[in-house]
């Protein structure tokens, strides 16, 4: 596995599935800025607001064109074979929920300070040791961190604004000082 941040804004995902679980995901995904479209047969869960389309139908071929990514979050085997099918036809990143086998991305448990984030990942294992991983790292980091990045990415931008690279700076004592003010 390779642990990556993938930039959703305004990139179109599929959620397949509209119960709690599926309802969850595309919440996540909303909060990254994704046009989420979900389909349900049936509606069993407050449907977040922002969800860009709605349809309540049965899952059909060719729902995914057009997807980065796909949620199946169905819990009815037949329906996540023909989306597992059409995802690896169309080389869309799939998530299957609670089928680690048949997914080929998964969600981690996130802590956000502004742009920093910190991503805790057991590949599918056991989402509740990712949680408690992520919860204790989160303990640990001093608050807000979002206002040291903001400071840092300043800083860098001036520096390539004088048309110097930042590639070359030592960074950790800057980083050192502005974290021990927190």
């Amino acid at each position: 596995m390779f642990p990556l941040v993938v930039d959703l804004t305004n990139r179109r995902v599929v959620v397949i599935g509209a119960g709690r679980v599926g309802v969850h995901k595309a919440l996540q995904l909303l909060e990254c800025g994704a046009r989420v479209t979900m389909i349900g047969e049936e509606v069993l869960a407050p449907v977040p607001d922002g969800v860009e389309n709605l349809l309540v139908r049965r899952f059909e071929p060719g729902d995914l064109a057009g997807a980065l990514l796909v949620v199946a979050a169905t819990g009815d085997g037949q329906v996540n074979d023909a989306i597992v099918e059409e995802a690896n036809q169309r080389n869309i990143l799939l998530n299957v929920v609670d089928d680690v086998a048949r997914s080929n991305f998964y969600f981690t448990a996130v802590h956000r300070d502004g742009d920093v984030i910190v991503s805790v990942s057991t590949g599918g294992s056991s989402p509740a040791l990712a949680q408690w991983v992520r919860n204790a790292i989160a303990k640990a980091l001093p608050k807000n961190l979002a206002r040291v990045a903001r400071q840092l990415r300043a800083e860098r931008d001036a520096i390539h604004a004088g048309g110097e690279s930042t590639e070359d700076r030592e960074w950790m004592a800057r980083v050192i000082e502005l974290t021990s003010e927190l």
